[in-house]
């Protein structure tokens, strides 16, 4: 069987952690800022861990994780 290739959008955004969950940048901190409140950009800081059924159409994108 030839090689799986893995889809050059999801390595670019997503990341595997230790325990096979996937995390991604959070949206929503682009542009437009001024219209957020400081606790929506707060919150928002740093990475997110992907809900179990987002994550399951990642993981199929990225077959060898």
């Amino acid at each position: 069987m030839p090689k799986l290739k893995t889809k050059s959008g999801v390595k670019k955004r997503f990341k595997l952690t230790a325990t096979g969950k996937v995390k991604a940048g959070v949206a929503g901190k682009r542009h437009r800022l001024i219209s957020h409140n400081a606790k929506y950009i707060r919150s928002n800081r740093g990475t997110k861990v992907m809900s179990d059924p987002d994550a399951k159409i990642i993981k199929s994108f990225m077959p060898y994780g």
